[in-house]
């Protein structure tokens, strides 16, 4: 029982470990916009039917930029269906899956990652 329990914590952890940089995994839908030492925005884009290889994103705020649909299918193989409309705000904890879209209309989001910033992040003018 033991040995089963290590073998399916060492899966978790290198499905954890193969989730990369959505930048690196999908660098045609994903362009970065901004990056500091506080954040790193992303423009994200699709087309119907287009689908993301499995990447990893820190805590993130989402923008809609458009109406559309989507599946996340998570490590554990859950599949979460969401719709956002323009305008639609989000925010997540850090998460790894694979994006895919299964509406009829275009995906245009902008991510704000979060970054661990150690208190280096300031709001001075």
């Amino acid at each position: 029982m033991l040995r089963i329990s290590i073998v399916a914590a060492l899966a978790a952890l290198s499905n954890s470990a193969l989730a990369q940089d959505a930048v690196k995994t999908d660098g045609d839908k994903y362009k970065v916009i901004l990056e500091n030492a506080c954040v790193r925005v992303l423009d994200y884009q699709d087309v119907p039917g287009e689908r993301t290889h499995r990447h990893a994103h820190p805590a993130f705020v989402l923008y809609a930029l458009t109406p559309f649909k989507r599946t996340l299918t998570l490590p554990d193989g859950k599949v979460l269906r969401r719709e956002f409309k323009a305008g639609d705000v989000m925010w997540s904890e850090p998460q790894t899956h694979i994006g895919e879209n299964v509406g009829e209309t275009p995906t245009h989001v902008v991510i704000m990652e979060l970054k661990q910033s150690g208190g280096a992040c300031s709001t001075k003018p």
